[in-house]
């Protein structure tokens, strides 16, 4: 079985995301997961800066950018998305996952979007190797071991 690497790209609001991760973990591939990047860390969050992220103002947000955990955060997840072999962008999703992908696509890297409910049409995702809608996402996993 060849192993791959992949980098999974989402929102923390994504209820599809866990399962996508699961499904590729149980498949035997080594999965990024944003949430739980490695034992006992359960991924960054602006609340653990300040509960009020979402009131900041501009100046804030960027001030906030060059906090230590917002620096940790990053350099977690800037690692993985640098060796990995795939990245999976699972919808929906906001601003930072598409920034993943397209500096994924960008590296060579393969890359892929699992459309698991109705969304707005992008035509930029015509970039990606693969478009999966809801019951493909199996089938293409399970192919990733063919590969």
């Amino acid at each position: 079985m060849n192993v791959v690497r992949i980098y999974v790209a989402s929102s923390w609001r994504n209820a599809y995301q866990p399962n996508v991760v699961k499904l590729l973990s149980d498949a035997g591939h080594e999965v990024y997961d944003f949430r739980n990047p490695s034992d006992g860390d359960t991924g960054f969050a602006w609340s653990q800066i300040d509960p009020e992220w979402e009131n900041w103002s501009p100046a804030q947000f960027r001030n906030a950018l060059e906090h230590p955990l917002a620096e940790a955060g990053f350099t977690s997840d800037m690692r993985a998305l640098t060796r990995c072999d795939l990245c999976l962008l699972v919808l929906p999703c906001g601003r930072s996952a598409h920034l993943e992908l397209g500096f994924a696509r960008g590296a060579g890297k393969r890359t892929a979007i699992y459309l698991p409910e109705q969304s707005e049409p992008e035509l930029m995702y015509r970039m990606v190797d693969r478009l999966l809608v809801l019951g493909e996402l199996e089938q293409w996993v399970q192919g990733l071991n063919d590969d």
